[in-house]
Parts: structure tokens; sequence; C-alpha cells
């Protein structure tokens, strides 16, 4: 694996090595050995998950609290995306930030997104796929977001006509979250 980028010092974006000749590709998406050591920690994914959408979905900004915390490692089997990530670490000089970058069929970037950062993303092509690992199991009760347009985040979605799902339309802003994270609190102990 081969890192592209660090955004607030713990979220990576990476390319897999990728091997191509006369019979095909073949490329080795996750490896937890590699991956550890490159985000300098000891991540166990247990589950798979995979959605599909229509061009300008939009689906987020999500995250979970703990106990079901949630580390993610994100990447586009088909389609593209624009990911984004916001720092949701209470008292973290980059508290309420965000970074955005394109995850494609064709870049074969892939980003780990630690616990303590939302997440969402846009989809910028007909029949894109996106297949994300987590660390903890989904639990509704857990599950916490954040209003796509908050003025205060002040996200460039580069899109007027996203399509969103009722919950995502009504999520809080990030002021009126009371359930964020500490900064600088372990959560993989």
């Amino acid at each position: 694996m081969k890192i592209t980028n660090i955004f607030f010092n713990c979220v990576y974006e990476f390319i897999p090595n990728y091997i191509n000749d006369n019979r095909g590709y073949f490329v080795e998406y996750y490896n937890e050995t590699k991956l550890n050591k490159l985000v300098n920690k000891n991540i166990r994914f247990c589950q798979d998950n995979e959605s599909k959408s229509d061009k300008y979905v939009l689906r987020g900004l999500h995250y979970q609290i703990p106990p079901y915390a949630q580390s993610k490692l994100v990447r586009v089997i088909n389609g593209a995306i624009l990911d984004v990530i916001v720092d949701i670490r209470i008292k973290s000089p980059t508290f309420g930030k965000y970074i955005s970058t394109i995850l494609s069929k064709e870049n074969k970037k892939q980003i780990f997104i630690p616990i303590g950062f939302a997440h969402g993303f846009l989809t910028l092509e007909e029949n894109t796929i996106i297949n994300y690992k987590v660390d903890n199991y989904y639990s509704k009760e857990h599950e916490r977001g954040i209003i796509y347009n908050d003025k205060y985040l002040n996200i460039n979605w580069n899109c007027d006509n996203m399509i969103l799902s009722d919950k995502d339309k009504v999520q809080p802003l990030l002021s009126e979250c009371k359930e964020l994270f500490e900064y600088g609190v372990n959560y993989y102990a």
C-alpha cells in the first residue's frame, strides 16, 4: 500500500498495490498486518458493507458512538464518489473541519477513517458501488448523524440536486450533537 495523503494526522488515503498484465489485474485491497502497521493501530474489521446508488445520492454525515464506534476502510468498486470526513473530536485543533477526496473505480484509492470522525459521500456517477469495512457492528441505537448542509461545516458538495434519505434530511447541526468524541482518547484499547 502506498500512502497518497494523510489528513488530521490519522485519516489515511492510500492506493493498494496494483498489478496489471495481459491477463487482467490483481489488487490486494486489504491486508490486516499492513493496514495496522500503516495506521499504527490494532484494527480488526468484523463487517463488510456495500451500497449501490444512482448519481448525486448523498449518504451521511454518519457516525456511531461508543461502545459501537467504528473505524472504516472505504473504497469504490464502480463509479466515483466525493468522500467527506469531518473531525468531531471535541478540543481537537481541527474540530469541525472537513476534508474531501475523490474515490473512484479508476483511481483505486481507499481511505481509512478512524473513530472520532463523521463520514459521508456524494455519488458522482450512475450505478456507483461503495464497499467499506468496519471494526464494530452496526447498532441503530448508537447511530448518529450531522446535517449535510451545516453552515458551520461549510462543506462544498458542488451539487444542487442531491438525493437524500428522509433521515439524512433532518440530522442535527454539529452544535446540537451531544455525543461526540474526546480528543486524545485511545478508542482502540
